[in-house]
C-alpha cells in the first residue's frame, strides 16, 4: 500500500512546533475550487489580529495560470472571503477561509458557481430551503489503490462491509474519525458518518443547511478530510465509480425540503416539486457532475442503489429510484425528499441552485408571486 513521504515525517516533532506561542498574530489560510471545479487550492497569510467576523478579512489574489484557471500573461486571480471557520490544524485563534474567486476583470472564474447560487438563494430566502448532503468518497493509498485491498486481488464481494465493525470490514476509520472531531472543531454542520457498501468506502453528512450555507459547508467538509487524509497519507477520492465492475459507486444524495413542505400537508408540495424534476430530468443530469453527466454515467447504471441516467422515477423508500421519499414522510405527509442523482464529486452550489430553479423559480428565473 503507497502511502506519502510526507505522512512519513515525524509528527511529534511537528508538534514541539506547534506548541510554541504564536504571540498577537493569527494565521488565515484561505481557500478556492480550482480550474478543475473538483480541485481545492489553499495558501495562508498573517493577519495582526483575530478576526471577528469574514467583512474583516482581506482581498487577496493567487496566480491563476497555476490552477487552470487563467493564462500566464493575464494570471492573476482575486479571492474574495465569504465564510470563515475556526482551523482545527493550527487551533484557535486561527481561521479558515473560503473564498469566491474572480477573474482580472472581476467577473467570477468559470468554476465559482457560489455567486449564482448566492443569487438564487436570496430570491427565495423566505421559503427557507434546508439542504442536507450525503457526502460519499473512497479511501486510496498515493498508488490509487483502494486502502485495505489486498495488492494484487480484491476483498470478499459486498455484505459485510456497510456500517461494519472490525478489522476486516472497516477500513480506514481513523480517518473518518479524525476528519468528524476536526469538522465539529471547525463549526462544519456535520451530522453523521458511516462505513458505505464497498470496503475502504465512507460517507459523512452535512446538515440541514438553509440556503447558500450548504454549499460552504460541504466544501470546507471536504478541504478538511483532504487535509487529514494527507496527515494519514492517503488520498480522499470523489471519483463517482472508482472501481469497475460489481462494486457500488459513491454519490452525493441531496436532501431537500422547504418551509411549505416540513409544514402540515406538506406532501403535496413534495410531490409537486417531482413532478417538475420529472420535467428536467436532463438539467438535473448536467448540474450534477462537473462533466455535465458524463462521470455520473459511469455510476448511474440502475444497478448498485442507482437510478438508470436515462430514465426518471421517483418512490418511497425506493433506494433504485432518482427521487426518493423517505418512508416517514410518506406516513406523516409533510418532510423532505432525497434526489438520489448527485454524482460524489458534484458541485453542491449547482446541485442546490438547480433545485431551487425546477422546484421554486418558474422556468424564465422568476419568483412565482406566492414565494414573494
Amino acid at each position: 500500500m503507497a502511502t506519502s513521504a510526507s505522512s512519513k515525517l515525524s509528527k511529534a516533532m511537528k508538534q514541539q512546533y506547534m506548541d510554541l506561542p504564536q504571540g498577537e498574530k493569527v494565521q488565515v489560510m484561505y481557500i478556492w475550487i480550482d480550474g478543475t471545479g473538483e480541485g481545492l487550492r489553499c495558501k495562508t497569510r498573517t493577519l495582526d489580529s483575530e478576526p471577528k467576523s469574514v467583512e474583516e478579512l482581506p482581498e487577496w489574489n493567487f496566480d491563476g495560470s497555476s490552477t487552470y484557471q487563467a493564462e500566464g500573461s493575464n494570471s492573476d486571480m482575486y479571492l474574495f472571503p465569504q465564510a470563515m471557520f475556526r482551523d482545527p490544524f493550527r487551533k484557535d485563534p486561527n481561521k479558515l477561509v473560503l473564498c469566491d474567486v474572480l477573474k482580472y476583470n472581476h467577473k467570477p472564474a468559470e468554476t465559482n458557481l457560489r455567486q449564482s447560487c448566492k443569487k438564487i438563494m436570496d430570491m427565495v430566502q423566505n421559503q427557507h430551503p434546508w439542504f442536507g448532503m450525503e457526502q460519499e468518497y473512497t479511501l486510496l493509498g498515493t498508488d490509487g489503490h483502494p486502502f485495505g485491498w489486498p495488492s494484487n486481488g480484491f476483498p470478499g464481494p459486498q455484505g459485510p462491509y456497510y456500517c461494519g465493525v472490525g478489522a476486516d470490514k472497516a477500513y480506514g476509520r481513523d480517518v473518518v474519525e479524525a476528519h468528524y472531531r476536526a469538522c465539529l472543531y471547525a463549526g462544519v454542520k456535520i451530522c453523521g458518518t458511516n462505513a458505505e457498501v464497498m470496503p475502504a468506502q465512507w460517507e459523512f453528512q452535512v446538515g440541514p443547511c438553509e440556503g447558500i450555507e450548504m454549499g460552504d459547508h460541504l466544501w470546507v467538509a471536504r478541504f478538511l478530510l483532504h487535509r487529514v487524509c494527507e496527515d494519514f497519507g492517503v488520498v480522499a477520492s470523489f471519483d463517482p465509480k472508482p472501481i469497475p465492475g460489481n462494486w457500488n459507486g459513491a454519490g452525493c444524495h441531496t436532501n431537500f425540503s422547504t418551509k411549505e413542505m416540513r409544514e402540515e400537508g406538506g406532501l403535496k408540495h413534495i410531490e409537486e416539486s417531482i413532478e417538475k424534476l420529472g420535467k428536467r430530468h436532463q438539467y438535473h443530469i448536467r448540474a450534477y457532475d462537473p462533466k455535465g453527466g458524463l462521470d455520473n454515467a459511469r455510476r448511474l447504471t440502475g444497478h448498485h442503489e442507482t437510478s438508470n441516467i436515462n430514465e426518471f422515477s421517483a418512490g418511497v423508500a425506493n433506494r433504485g429510484a432518482s427521487i426518493r421519499i423517505p418512508r416517514s414522510v410518506g406516513q406523516e405527509k409533510k418532510g423532505y425528499f432525497e434526489d438520489r442523482r448527485p454524482s460524489a464529486n458534484c458541485d453542491p452550489y449547482a446541485v442546490t441552485e438547480a433545485l431551487i430553479r425546477t422546484c421554486l423559480l418558474n422556468e424564465e428565473g422568476e419568483v412565482p408571486e406566492k414565494y414573494m
